[in-house]
């Protein structure tokens, strides 16, 4: 962890007791509290492959904007970060199961979600967009515009990448794959017209190729709010959460985190 969040971090620890309730603080009555505290550990899901909230560097290590904030949490209860790398589609799963105490991982909330899972947030806001090598399909202004039934889309399985294209792209033919790595394939050997995926992903994908004549969207097709995924009923944990990201955002190192990850570049250079 870099040395600016170690030390905004011993400080936030001490904000975060003062303002979390007495219960809270213990976990007496919040079995996932307290089994973090007596573990001394914080599990956390992770995809490891959606740059740049979180990604495997070179080295094979899982690194990105989310990670700097999970770490960040992690130090505020005085427990080890453990990142848990499952499949986008199975973090959900793992939380509801306990394989994990939450999930940190460009998580989009939404009704059906909410419904599985505690939303804590957003942290972050992004929105839905296109990356194509087809010119015409990049001056999409509504999802309308991509409705063809003679076009093939790729999307995130188990996101809302997919639920995007299914709801609002029903004439196209969907195709699903386990990670974003997948779907730039199939695009790079045109074998779908066009990727559906959050803008940032969008964004990097198009700048790491730049001979592949690589298109997307002016503007995002949605407003996509990212939240962390908790385990539903455990209203002390959720409580601890919100004041925790509260201290982080008064703090301003969320906002550092945020210029770190998302107005430099200098982490390209980390990826694979």
């Amino acid at each position: 962890m870099a040395r600016w969040i170690v030390l905004l971090v011993a400080t936030l620890a001490l904000a975060a007791a003062s303002a979390a309730p007495g219960r809270a603080q213990t976990g007496s009555e919040s079995p996932n509290l307290s089994r973090i505290t007596s573990s001394g550990t914080l599990r956390v899901g992770m995809s490891g492959s959606q740059p740049p909230l979180n990604f495997k560097s070179r080295s094979g290590e899982i690194i990105g904007l989310e990670v700097d904030m999970a770490s960040a949490l992690a130090g505020m209860m005085g427990v080890e970060l453990k990142i848990v790398q499952k499949p986008f589609s199975e973090l959900l799963a793992a939380l509801s199961a306990g394989k994990v105490d939450l999930v940190i991982s460009g998580v989009t909330t939404t009704p059906e979600r909410n419904a599985r899972a505690a939303f804590v947030g957003p942290y972050f806001l992004s929105g839905k967009s296109i990356l194509t090598r087809n010119s015409t399909l990049a001056q999409a202004d509504e999802a309308g515009d991509l409705n063809q039934a003679d076009l093939k889309i790729a999307a995130l399985a188990g996101s809302t990448s997919q639920r995007f294209v299914e709801k609002k792209l029903p004439r196209a033919s969907l195709v699903t794959t386990p990670d974003y790595d997948a779907a730039v394939k199939l695009l790079l050997a045109d074998k779908v017209n066009a990727l559906v995926a959050d803008r940032e992903i969008v964004m990097l994908t198009a700048f790491l190729n730049p001979k592949e004549g690589l298109a997307t969207l002016r503007e995002p097709l949605t407003i996509e709010p990212i939240g962390i995924a908790a385990p539903t009923g455990d209203v002390l944990l959720v409580n601890f959460l919100d004041n925790a990201m509260g201290a982080l955002e008064a703090s301003g190192l969320m906002s550092a985190v945020r210029v770190r990850w998302l107005e430099r570049n200098d982490w390209i250079q980390q990826l694979p």
